[in-house]
């Protein structure tokens, strides 16, 4: 941080005397500005040499007369005051006695500071004064910086070291501090007050977490809400993201500040990596104990999964089987873990390949639907079984899975797909090849003559047999629909009045998908 004028105006040893009537309370935050250095020009321009945060001392050479124009004081002011200067000081007695009423009026009305320096004050001893000020609370910071560093290294070696460091790293930058899981769910949180009386601007802190963790990569941002500067940083490695370190407080971070942050941010991680190792291994813990729930043992698995996790959900139970890809299957094995814990007895999983089995309780159904819209995920999900039928409520998992990637991310249940009969699933296997050479005949004859044998045939099922009403739909009289049917027939090589037959061909359109060709 860097020292205040107030503390400069202060000096013992300079005499300087702010000028001007403002009002106490806008006098008191102008003097709280920070001053990085101090800087000397008579020039009518010297803005182009200034950066801000700067102070300004003038003996007034380029205001030449007494007759100098207020607009003259106005523009040189504005500029200073473009260019960020924190304050003016005006050195009397050295080209005229006192400080014009015209830079006092100017500064007053933008409301830039101005003091004055006597003429026993060398505009170096301010120059020297201010870079003592800047050096000592550098020496401070850095001091500072040390303390707190040691502060959060003995609270990383409490039991929960995590949750003693994010408290201490609150307690010692005087911002709260929380951190969002591989989901971008808020984990934890200090002081845990924080959002109690602010829900948006949790909101706000979750919506960019979430948008850094969909990048995939390590970053960083900094965002400005209700008044709060927020800065964010992802933790974990490159492609493998374990959540985000979220700050916010009245104040940006200075640059000790954000040593301190960086080295959170290592522990952090760390540990992260940590308990994801135990992860894994609680992973490989819970592929072996649902192998051994499929066997039928389920009184093993639920005695060994109330000691690690809670206890089994209650059947009936639902079964759901989701796609795990590659590079978020950690993120998702994470958030499933978070959801064990806080809904305990209410969902078991465990990862089967490439895919994520779940046995969730019937009340739920929102874990899976939270999961496939964070993640983008499909799923397939069985009807309601007890742990005896569990392999064949696998199976119906499966397939609904397998429907489910024909569409977008969601989940589909097995009872739609049921609904929709057999024979809709001969569309979705190795059939067609056998369609295609079933219908073969009177693909070919269409193709040649130019007739319309398959979509009569089409229609012709679709209305049960029935000529006239085929002849209706398709525009043509009942013996044209007859002798298409039959002519059909003699290229088949079956008689259609058979239901094994029709069902054959209908089976064959379905696989096929005809309407199109």
């Amino acid at each position: 941080m860097l020292p205040t004028l107030r503390r400069l105006v202060a000096h013992p040893n300079l005499g300087l005397t702010v000028l001007g009537d403002a009002d106490p309370a806008a006098l008191e935050t102008m003097l709280d500005k920070a001053v990085d250095w101090v800087h000397s020009s008579d020039l009518v321009d010297p803005t182009p040499f200034l950066s801000a945060d700067q102070v300004l001392l003038t003996t007034g050479t380029q205001f030449g007369s007494d007759l100098t124009a207020p607009a003259d004081y106005r523009s040189y002011i504005e500029r200073l005051q473009e260019r960020g200067i924190t304050a003016l000081g005006f050195g009397t007695e050295v080209i005229r006695d006192g400080t014009p009423d015209g830079l006092i009026a100017a500064c007053r009305s933008i409301g830039l500071p101005l003091f004055e320096v006597p003429y026993r004050t060398p505009f170096i001893a301010v120059a020297r004064a201010a870079a003592d000020l800047v050096a000592e609370d550098r020496y401070a910071r850095a001091t500072w910086a040390l303390r707190a560093q040691r502060a959060i290294a003995l609270a990383a070696l409490r039991p929960d070291g995590l949750s003693a460091t994010l408290a201490e790293l609150s307690a010692q930058l005087g911002h709260w501090v929380a951190l969002f899981d591989a989901s971008g769910t808020l984990d934890r949180v200090f002081p845990r007050a924080t959002f109690t009386a602010a829900p948006e601007a949790l909101a706000t802190v979750q919506h960019e977490a979430r948008r850094l963790l969909a990048r995939g990569q390590r970053s960083s941002s900094a965002v400005n809400a209700n008044g709060e500067t927020l800065t964010l940083q992802t933790l974990g490695g490159h492609d493998r993201l374990r959540g985000v370190l979220a700050l916010g407080g009245p104040r940006a971070l200075d640059r000790a500040s954000t040593e301190v942050v960086t080295s959170v941010i290592a522990l952090a991680g760390l540990a992260l990596e940590q308990n994801n190792a135990l992860d894994r291994a609680q992973g490989l813990l819970r592929s072996g104990l649902m192998h051994t729930l499929l066997g039928g043992d389920q009184k093993l698995v639920d005695q060994i999964s109330r000691q690690m996790w809670g206890a089994l959900p209650v059947a009936p139970v639902l079964v759901a089987v989701v796609d795990a890809p590659a590079l978020r299957r950690d993120a998702i094995t994470e958030y499933l873990e978070l959801r064990v814990e806080d809904s305990p007895g209410q969902l078991f999983f465990a990862r089967q390949d490439d895919t994520i089995v779940l046995c969730l309780d019937r009340a739920a159904h929102g874990i899976l639907a939270n999961l496939c819209a964070l993640f983008e995920l499909h799923a397939g999900l069985s009807e309601p079984t007890t742990y005896r039928q569990l392999p064949r409520a696998l199976d119906q998992g499966q397939q609904a899975l397998a429907r489910a990637r024909e569409s977008a991310p969601g989940v589909t249940e097995f009872s739609v797909v049921a609904r929709q009969g057999v024979l809709a699933l001969l569309a979705r296997t190795d059939a067609r090849e056998v369609g295609l050479a079933t219908l073969a005949p009177v693909l070919a004859h269409d193709r040649a003559h130019n007739t319309e044998l398959l979509s009569t045939l089409r229609v012709w099922l679709l209305c049960n047999g029935h000529f006239g009403e085929a002849a209706t739909q398709l525009g043509v009289h009942r013996h044209t629909v007859r002798s298409r049917i039959q002519q059909a027939e003699q290229l088949l090589y079956r008689d259609l009045g058979s239901f094994p037959a029709r069902a054959d061909v209908w089976a064959a359109l379905l696989a096929t998908d005809t309407a199109g060709l």
